[in-house]
């Protein structure tokens, strides 16, 4: 055989070689700001907040310095350059011409930090998407062989930095599949596969514990009509969310001037915040409260008024913190309102009923519900709420919920934010 004819043969192995060599980069790259940018910003947001559970004054004022600090590094650090979140990697992927610009990768950590830590009512989850997603279309365009693998290593990016939030690498290359590719081939699997398995592996190294420590032994049977009442209220909670995104969002493109957005943003948010500083940030530490204090779930009329308070301005919060310029996406809004959306649920089953659900299960799953129905992804839902508990005893009844409530959603409105988003230029 000649020479040629060999390297012929060894062409389609010499690539997929090369393909797993800049996955690996890719991986640990990916996990590397996924990591930093989570502690970073837990780190922060504790403190910021802390500071403002003190002080009510910082209540009145983060808001607006981070709106406005995010105003002035977008214009005259970025260029005025747009910043479409999500929707930049789904015109990046369906097009073999335009890639995702290096400053991204810098502009999204930086944002979406400042955004969060200031008290901004979403997460950091889209931000990471976003950065990591441009990771993986930076290393596309070192080689000529490369970019017909563009959407393949963009969604390893994405793949390890979800597994970095969420230590879950299963549902890292399903986002990147339910959400981003939506196909499924050789160079997919490669790829993702193994940036996972970096970002894995870097998680086990310094020992990341799941984000929610929740002791979860059992669940029951007769409680399967209870968890479908529950998805269809999920799907119906995430219907909300969608459309007071997408309507507040259009109602802040017809301000003119930034600054008026950035003031009156500042001013709901921080009112918001007053009454309820469960909204602060991702909400996590909320959920955390609940979980580490279970004896204290019993209904009662100021708990069940909080409760549905919190679901009702959770979604204008988080579409005010989006609409006045802030950076981050459904995923951490979708997981709060899940989790007080199944202990509603459950500790009203208690109390009315006296049906006996293990209520921090329902939390769990109300979170696994409401994500699943935001972004039409079930399989990404079910692996990512595991995931964060470490805990894979709920399985049968997450994926229960998870269909339920992506299908309801369906039937009432078949739009998420990243397939019908008003264009923006902030």
């Amino acid at each position: 055989m000649s020479t040629v004819a060999k390297i012929k043969k060894n062409h389609p192995y010499i690539i997929f070689r090369k393909l797993a060599v800049v996955s690996v980069l890719v991986g640990l790259l990916s996990c590397f700001l996924g990591i930093l940018l989570k502690k970073g910003t837990e780190y922060y947001e504790d403190i910021f907040f802390e500071r403002a559970n003190t002080n009510v004054l910082f209540y009145l004022i983060f808001p607006f310095i981070g709106f406005t600090l995010i105003y002035f590094l977008r214009q005259y650090v970025f260029k005025k350059k747009q910043n479409k979140g999500i929707i930049e990697v789904f015109e990046s992927t369906a097009s073999k011409s335009k890639n995702l610009p290096n400053f991204k990768i810098s502009s999204h950590f930086i944002n979406g930090f400042l955004t969060v830590i200031f008290g901004g009512s979403t997460g950091i989850e889209i931000s990471t998407v976003v950065a990591t997603a441009t990771i993986g279309s930076v290393a596309q365009q070192k080689k000529n062989i490369f970019r017909q693998y563009k959407t393949e290593l963009i969604c390893a990016g994405i793949a390890a930095g979800i597994t970095a939030l969420f230590g879950s690498p299963i549902a890292g290359v399903l986002f990147a599949y339910e959400v981003i590719s939506k196909k499924l081939n050789q160079a997919f699997i490669l790829t993702t596969g193994i940036a996972v398995a970096i970002a894995y592996a870097l998680l086990r190294v310094i020992n990341e514990p799941p984000l929610f420590n929740i002791n979860i032994s059992t669940w029951h049977f007769k409680a399967i009509p209870y968890f479908i009442l529950l998805g269809i209220l999920a799907g119906l909670n995430a219907v909300y969310l969608t459309k007071t995104v997408l309507f507040i969002k259009k109602q802040f493109l017809k301000i003119n001037t930034h600054f008026y957005k950035i003031i009156l943003g500042s001013v709901i948010l921080s009112a918001s915040l007053i009454l309820f500083p469960q909204l602060y940030g991702e909400g996590y530490h909320s959920i955390k409260t609940i979980i580490n204090n279970p004896a204290d779930g019993l209904l009662t009329v100021s708990v069940g008024v909080t409760i549905v308070a919190l679901l009702i301005l959770k979604p204008i919060v988080t579409s005010i913190t989006l609409a006045s310029g802030g950076d981050g996406g459904v995923f951490a809004p979708s997981l709060f309102i899940g989790a007080f959306l199944g202990l509603l649920t459950g500790m009203s089953l208690n109390h009315f009923f006296n049906s006996d659900v293990i209520v921090l299960n329902f939390m769990v799953l109300g979170m696994g519900a409401v994500l699943s129905a935001s972004i039409n992804a079930p399989f990404t839902a079910l692996f990512l709420t595991l995931g964060l508990t470490n805990n894979y005893v709920l399985f049968v009844p997450i994926l229960i919920v998870c269909f339920v409530s992506k299908y309801t959603a369906k039937m009432i409105y078949p739009h998420t934010v990243y397939s019908i988003t008003p264009k923006t230029t902030v």
